[in-house]
């Protein structure tokens, strides 16, 4: 997936868990334009990892050993706490 082929990112921000959607759906459509190439590529890599993974990750019970990853991670976490499970 291209960093700039938002249609694919978008379908691939669709998880299996509800718990994922609400986490990543608003952080995609409110923060992935504004992250620079390395964290549009560090977010896309993060949804190439199994949904366990990503769910554990987000919910702060262990992290990611890849850097790039656990930036994401934490900028998803942040925007999270700040918008609210429902971004409006």
């Amino acid at each position: 997936m291209h960093i700039y082929d938002k249609s694919r990112i978008y379908w691939a921000c669709r998880r299996g868990m509800l718990e994922l959607d609400v986490a990543i759906m608003p952080f995609f459509k409110y923060e992935y334009d504004t992250l620079s190439d390395t964290e549009k590529k560090a977010f896309v890599g993060l949804l190439k990892s199994d949904d366990p993974d990503i769910f554990y990750w987000i919910m702060n019970y262990g992290a990611p050993a890849d850097p790039d990853l656990k930036h994401i991670v934490t900028l998803i976490q942040q925007s999270h706490h700040e918008r609210g499970p429902v971004a409006q």
